[in-house]
C-alpha cells in the first residue's frame, strides 16, 4: 500500500525500505496520477540513472478508471517526473449527516486520488470504565512544554491538534468535551533556583510546570473524565501521571515509545528531562532539583504497574534499570518477532491479569517510523508501521479500562510543511483509536 502521500514534497524522489521486505519502493509525483515502480534494489535506481541501457520499470495509473500497466524505460521514468503540474495536497472535511460519519479527505501527492479517513463509533459500543462517570467526558488539556528538550516547536502540539478538529472529531465518537484549554506556565529564567552540580536543563521551570498539570489532570481524574492530555514535550508526563496516581492509585501505565524515558540525573547523558519522567515518577533517584519538591505528596509508581511497547534506542543506564526492577519491555524485535497483536495481550496480561485496573496510555509521536511521523525531535528507524501504531490504540479501548492518554513530542518545526501536516493528523488519528474509533 502507499504511504501517506503529505510526507513527501513533491520534487523529490522517495526510497522507501519496508521493514517487513527486502524490496525498495521508489515513489516519484507525477501529473499523469499516482505512478510508482517496485525495485529490488536501491542499486536499480542508480543504475538505470547511470547507464544507457536503461531497464524497464513498470507503473500503474491510481487514477479512475485504472488504466491498464504500462511500461516505460526506467531513464525516462525517471527523469521526466522533474516538472510536476499538481498543487499541494489539500484537505477537506465534511459530515455526511445521514450516516453520521466525519470524513476526512486528502488529494495525495502521489497523484490525482484520495485518501479517505473514517470516524466511526463502534455498532458495539465499547465498555465505559466504571470509574467513569456517565455520561462519559473527556476532560482535554493543553500543555505546550518544550523545555524538556532541545527543540523549540512541541510546545504548538496543542494548538496544531485542536485546530485539526480534535474536539469536533472526539464528540462525533459520542463523547462530551470540557476543554480546560493549555495549562499556563513560567519560561526558565536565568535567576531560577541553581541546579549546580547537576547534568539538568530547565529543571525548575519544566518541575514547576508539571505541578500545575498535577494539580489538573487529577482534578479531571477525581470527577470521573477520561483525562487527554496534550504536549508537548514527553517530560510533561511527570505531572500527567503523578496527578492521575493520585486519583486513581492502582492505574497502570502503558508507555509507547521509541525511548525509555526512565534516566535519572545521574545516568542521562543530555540531561534533557524528557528522558527522565519515569525515573522521578517511580522515585529513582535521591536527588529532588529545584522545582520537584511537589513529587513528595504524590504517590509513586511502581514497577509492576509498567509496561514499554516499541523501544528501540535505550541508553545504557535504562537498560540496566529496566533489568534489575524487572520492568515489562517490548522492543521492536518483540513486535517483530511475535507481532503487535500477541504483544498487546501480553503486556495487558502483566499490568493487569484480570483487566480490573485503570490504565493509562502515554503514547510518544517517535514510536512511529519517522517515514510516518517526521516532524518529531529524536526519531529513530524500524518504528511502527501505520496499522501497528493504530492497533496499540484500538487495543487499549477495548479493554474498557482505559481512562486517560497523553499524546505528545508532536514537532512541526522540525519538517516540511506536509512533514508536520502528516504528523499531526497521526496524532489525531491515534487518539480517535484510543477513544472508539472503529473500522466496523
Amino acid at each position: 500500500s502507499l504511504p501517506p502521500s503529505s510526507l513527501f514534497p513533491p520534487s523529490t524522489p522517495i526510497n522507501t525500505h519496508h521493514r517487513h521486505s527486502n524490496t525498495t519502493t521508489v515513489f516519484r509525483r507525477t501529473g499523469e496520477g499516482t505512478a510508482y515502480c517496485r525495485a529490488l534494489s536501491k542499486s536499480l535506481r542508480h543504475r538505470a540513472l547511470n547507464t544507457s541501457n536503461a531497464p524497464t520499470l513498470s507503473y500503474r495509473t491510481r487514477d479512475p478508471p485504472v488504466e491498464a500497466a504500462h511500461r516505460v524505460p526506467a531513464q525516462e521514468f525517471i527523469s521526466r517526473q522533474g516538472n510536476n503540474p499538481n498543487p499541494l495536497p489539500h484537505t477537506e472535511n465534511y459530515v455526511d449527516v445521514k450516516e453520521v460519519v466525519v470524513i476526512s479527505q486528502k488529494q495525495s501527492a502521489l497523484g490525482l486520488s484520495t485518501i479517505k479517513e473514517q470516524l466511526h463509533a463502534p455498532f458495539d459500543p465499547i465498555e465505559t470504565p466504571g470509574f467513569l462517570k456517565h455520561p462519559r467526558t473527556c476532560g482535554l488539556v493543553g500543555m505546550p512544554m518544550s523545555w524538556g528538550q532541545p527543540h523549540g516547536g512541541t510546545d504548538q502540539g496543542p494548538d496544531l491538534l485542536r485546530k485539526r478538529g480534535i474536539v469536533d472529531f472526539i464528540k462525533g465518537l459520542e463523547w462530551r468535551i470540557s476543554d480546560h484549554r493549555d495549562i499556563e506556565f513560567e519560561e526558565p529564567k536565568i535567576d531560577d533556583p541553581n541546579t549546580e552540580g547537576l547534568k539538568l536543563k530547565n529543571a525548575y521551570a519544566v518541575g514547576m510546570a508539571n505541578r500545575k498539570l498535577a494539580e489538573k489532570t487529577y482534578e479531571l481524574a477525581k470527577s470521573g473524565q477520561f483525562a487527554l492530555t496534550m504536549g508537548g514535550d514527553h517530560s510533561i508526563a511527570l505531572g500527567s501521571i503523578a496527578g492521575l496516581l493520585k486519583a486513581r492509585p492502582d492505574m497502570a501505565i502503558v508507555w509507547v515509545d521509541a525511548h525509555a524515558d526512565i534516566n535519572t540525573p545521574e545516568t542521562s547523558p543530555s540531561g534533557n528531562l524528557h528522558g527522565m519522567p519515569i525515573a522521578f515518577l517511580m522515585g529513582l533517584s535521591d536527588i529532588v532539583p529545584p522545582g520537584f519538591e511537589w513529587l513528595s505528596e504524590y504517590p509513586k509508581l511502581s514497577a509492576d504497574s509498567l509496561a514499554y511497547v516499541g523501544l528501540r534506542d535505550v541508553d545504557e543506564g535504562e537498560r540496566r534499570l529496566i533489568k534489575d526492577l524487572n520492568i515489562k519491555a517490548y522492543s521492536m524485535y518483540e513486535v517483530d518477532r511475535y507481532g503487535i497483536g500477541a504483544v498487546m495481550e501480553h503486556c495487558l496480561q502483566a499490568i493487569s491479569p484480570q483487566n480490573s485496573r485503570p490504565i493509562h496510555l502515554s503514547y510518544d509521536i517517535d514510536a512511529v517510523d519517522p517515514d510516518l511521523a517526521p516532524a518529531t525531535g529524536t526519531m529513530v528507524r524500524g518504528g511502527f508501521t501505520l496499522r501497528e501504531a493504530h492497533y496499540i490504540c484500538e487495543r487499549m479501548a477495548e479493554t474498557g479500562m482505559l481512562g486517560s492518554m497523553d499524546i505528545v513530542e508532536v514537532n512541526p518545526t522540525l519538517t516540511c510543511t506536509d512533514g508536520a501536516s502528516a504528523t499531526v493528523e497521526l496524532g489525531v488519528q491515534l487518539v480517535l483509536s484510543a477513544m472508539g474509533n472503529r473500522i466496523l
